[in-house]
């Protein structure tokens, strides 16, 4: 795994069949940890890809030096009524996590979200003990709108609470940093 240094140019491009390997590389452990995302532990390689390259959402991945370093999934929250809201996953491989990936991703999600017309996004289930992504999104322009006592199963902490989380996209301008 490439380590990415600051300096190096990041690239978010759209994800396709030749990048299965590289993602399954990136989510395979954090669904094994099964501490941030409700996938069972044990989902076999080829129901988590299905999963996360499932249509309508589309994926793409973060890469550095030919490296890929984190990857994204974005797509209408909800079908109908709530079809202009949008809905978004990230993962970040470990060797690139504290280096802005993660942060490049989600903003990249916002700009590519308000591109194709949604007018939010929201995050249903962010898992309150997952510090680090709770401050990026807020740092992202999100906000908790709700907060699920007891909702989410961990491994290590037990029951804690899971949060909703909603940002307003009609506000205008480019998130990239």
């Amino acid at each position: 795994m490439t380590t990415l240094a600051l300096r190096d140019p990041l690239t978010i491009r759209a994800a396709g069949p030749q990048d299965h390997d590289a993602i399954w590389a990136i989510l395979e452990p954090v669904y094994r940890a099964g501490e941030t995302y409700c996938i069972p532990r044990d989902i076999p390689r080829q129901a988590a890809l299905q999963d996360w390259f499932a249509a309508p959402f589309r994926v793409f991945v973060a890469e550095a030096r030919g490296a890929v370093l984190g990857t994204s999934h974005i797509g209408p929250n909800r079908p109908g009524g709530g079809a202009h809201v949008a809905n978004a996953s990230f993962a970040t491989a470990p060797a690139a996590r504290g280096q802005g990936v993660a942060a490049r991703l989600v903003a990249h999600a916002k700009d590519w979200a308000r591109g194709e017309g949604f007018r939010a996004m929201q995050f249903n289930f962010v898992v309150a003990s997952n510090s680090d992504a709770v401050h990026l999104w807020q740092k992202a322009g999100f906000t908790v709108v709700g907060r699920l006592p007891g909702a989410f199963d961990h491994p290590r902490l037990g029951h804690v609470d899971a949060l909703v989380m909603y940002h307003d996209l009609t506000q205008g301008g480019s998130d990239e940093p």
